[in-house]
């Protein structure tokens, strides 16, 4: 990666978010900003436009998926990945719910943080081991509730865009169906990037709401 990722640090204890900055740095990331509450997290957000967002959940001021929410809002490029010391399944489901990518414990070690905030940046969704299985049932429970009106003309997709939709909504990373369609990462990417444009969705996890509602997810058995 000839770019540097720009990453923003959001953590409310001053040593943490120095060590996790300080090891994101030394690893080649651009940290382009830091903040220690949700407020700031907002702030700093607008005005130094991340492409990663490393988040804590507890945050002063303004609570950290509050913060997320903000954030994603503002710029839908963004990609909010958690770090937590919680992995408690309620606190998981509504940072997804409120936006975020990826959920890692604190307890991660460094490499894992490092290799999280790597794949958080080339849009794959990461979670601490145990928490996938979690968040893709709720994306499932999610679909049978009733959902916001679609378009009124169903858009075309390639037959190659359903494809990946189908593994997209199977809970199978970008860099997992690279392999299982024999493509490239940034392929994958792309085809995810179009579909979203012609579904006029926002994220992945619109996108997999979107595909299990329509049967998708099944159809690969």
């Amino acid at each position: 990666m000839t770019e540097q990722v720009r990453v923003m640090v959001v953590d409310d204890h001053p040593m943490w978010r120095e060590g996790v900055s300080r090891d994101l740095a030394e690893a080649g990331f651009a940290v382009v900003a830091t903040a220690g509450d949700g407020e700031e997290a907002v702030r700093r957000a607008n005005a130094s436009t991340p492409q990663v967002v490393v988040l804590d959940l507890n945050l002063p001021v303004l609570p950290g998926v509050d913060a997320c929410r903000r954030i994603v809002t503002a710029d839908p490029t963004v990609r909010v990945l958690v770090l937590s010391a919680s992995g408690e399944h309620a606190d998981v489901l509504e940072a997804v719910k409120s936006g975020a990518t990826g959920y890692l414990v604190k307890s991660a070690g460094r490499e894992e943080l490092i290799d999280a905030v790597r794949r958080t940046a080339v849009g794959d969704p990461v979670f601490t081991p145990g928490l996938a299985g979690l968040v893709l049932g709720e994306f499932r429970r999610l679909a049978t509730e009733p959902a916001t009106p679609a378009a009124p003309v169903a858009p075309q997709l390639t037959p190659r865009e359903t494809e990946v939709l189908r593994l997209v909504a199977k809970g199978l990373s970008y860099r997992q169906i690279a392999d299982r369609l024999v493509l490239s990462h940034r392929t994958v990417q792309n085809h995810v990037q179009n579909t979203l444009g012609k579904l006029q969705l926002h994220n992945r996890v619109e996108l997999v709401r979107y595909a299990i509602e329509q049967g998708l997810d099944e159809d690969l058995g």
